[in-house]
């Protein structure tokens, strides 16, 4: 069966109550449902605990998809812990603080992505910072701008909401996808847009902050070269 995402209709979920569904042979854990995030898209895996019902925890290292079944999702727990066992009753204890420092610096770079217009060739998303890679013809960025400019956006206070479309609907606004490398999650006939208020619009499966103002002050901390035509730029949560 696939795993519910619970994180995809509300990423503000710490906690839920889930069953289990299987313990592979590696130990990874898999569940009927989960508020954790599956490494993918330049955003890390969540972490956080398994809650047993005689309150003992598992810590999560990371999570990820199953690579035998995307549609599930394979909770790592760290080494030398009891596992459970399947069709046992668990509750999922999201680590929110590292969480929700990856969703506000997650929004952030799709605001970089609006300031700097240029094809995003790569990105990651880390504790509080992260980086877009884009191409572009010229260099000559300056920190100081690019920051002045995507704090403005910031300060507008845009509610960011998602909304659903079909791929065929994507297929013909190829637009919409501003990443070269990284492609929009596809598999189940829809694709989840992110829109931030009328400032960005682009497919995402990430997780995002509910409105600009939660992201705080921002910094661009480098403007890196990474070849002819590429320049890495890295922000961070002042």
């Amino acid at each position: 069966m696939p795993t519910e995402l619970l994180f995809r209709e509300d990423a503000y979920l710490k906690e839920t109550p889930a069953t289990v569904e299987a313990v592979n042979e590696r130990g990874g854990i898999i569940l009927d449902r989960t508020v954790f995030y599956a490494t993918g898209g330049g955003q890390p895996g969540d972490a956080g605990q398994i809650r047993r019902a005689d309150g003992s925890l598992i810590d999560i290292g990371t999570t990820i998809y199953d690579p035998e079944d995307k549609s599930r999702v394979i909770h790592v727990p760290l080494e030398g812990q009891a596992l459970p066992a399947p069709g046992e009753a668990v509750t999922v204890v999201l680590d929110w603080e590292r969480r929700f420092k990856r969703m506000r610096i997650h929004t952030a770079l799709h605001l970089l992505s609006v300031v700097l217009a240029y094809p995003v060739t790569g990105g990651s998303i880390g504790e509080g910072d992260g980086r877009l890679d884009f191409d572009i013809p010229e260099g000559g960025l300056d920190k100081a701008e690019v920051a002045e400019k995507l704090n403005a956006l910031v300060a507008r206070n845009a509610d960011v909401t998602e909304r659903w479309i079909t791929d065929e609907e994507l297929d013909a606004n190829p637009g919409l996808v501003k990443t070269m490398s990284v492609k929009p999650p596809r598999g189940s006939g829809r694709v989840r847009l992110v829109a931030i208020g009328d400032i960005d619009l682009q497919p995402c499966g990430g997780t995002h902050v509910r409105n600009t103002s939660e992201i705080g002050l921002v910094a661009v901390t480098d403007i890196e070269k990474k070849g002819k035509q590429n320049r890495r730029v890295r922000i961070a949560l002042a």
